[in-house]
């Protein structure tokens, strides 16, 4: 199932482009304000996002680079200003389309289509959720904006934390996949201090937790 978040602070409008855009294989979503679009992208993963310009808390063009950055999903641009100069700044800032209002539904559906084909299903070298970014591939592992160093170690016990997320992980399994290197013996105090030391290092005491007696496990915070 695909799923497609509508950013439009017109709350009628929203509604109606969710039912006129929900089919068996597509979900949509709604958000008001680029506050509320921030939180859903955090949470949940989206194939598409179509984009209103004027919202309550800020511009969509200013928004715009943010969710191709971090997400790498395509963005329609919805809005009334039909100028050429809106236009092609919203193409520039990254926009995959560009749409004014009024608008047909019909011509809406077919360049969401066109777009949604196009959609590639995320990485998972790449894991992105709220103010964490991890690029496994590139080794490079951001906390608000901040890059953080992370040892193998680390990033391998990262690597299966964020793989399995939800998903309580024994020590025994951790120890197992971590220190894969042929080594009889292992420190038992090794992987709570790696824990201990990625913690720290991401901010992370309210995602990493312990399942005491069984291992560890990423949460989200509404779990």
């Amino acid at each position: 199932m695909k799923k497609i978040l509508i950013v439009e602070d017109d709350s009628a409008l929203a509604a109606g482009l969710c039912r006129a855009l929900s089919a068996d294989n597509i979900g949509t979503e709604s958000a008001g304000s680029i506050s509320a679009a921030k939180k859903a992208l955090s949470e949940n993963g989206f194939s598409l996002v179509i984009l209103d310009v004027n919202l309550p808390d800020g511009n969509g063009f200013d928004f715009l680079p943010q969710i191709k950055s971090a997400y790498n999903i395509p963005v329609i641009m919805l809005t009334a200003n039909d100028l050429e100069s809106d236009i092609v700044a919203g193409l520039e800032a990254g926009a995959d389309d560009y749409i004014t209002k009024p608008f047909s539904l019909a011509v809406l559906r077919a360049r969401v289509n066109t777009q949604l084909r196009k959609t590639v299903q995320p990485s998972k070298s790449r894991f992105v959720y709220g103010e964490y970014i991890f690029d496994f591939e590139r080794m490079e592992f951001s906390v608000n904006g901040v890059m953080t160093e992370l040892s193998k170690t680390e990033q391998k016990l990262l690597k299966l934390l964020t793989d399995n997320a939800g998903i309580t992980l024994s020590r025994e399994k951790l120890v197992d996949r971590i220190w894969t290197d042929g080594a009889e013996y292992v420190d038992e105090n090794a992987l709570s201090v790696t824990v201990k030391r990625l913690r720290d290092k991401l901010s992370a005491k309210e995602y990493i937790k312990t399942v005491y007696g069984i291992g560890y496990v990423w949460v989200k915070k509404d779990e």
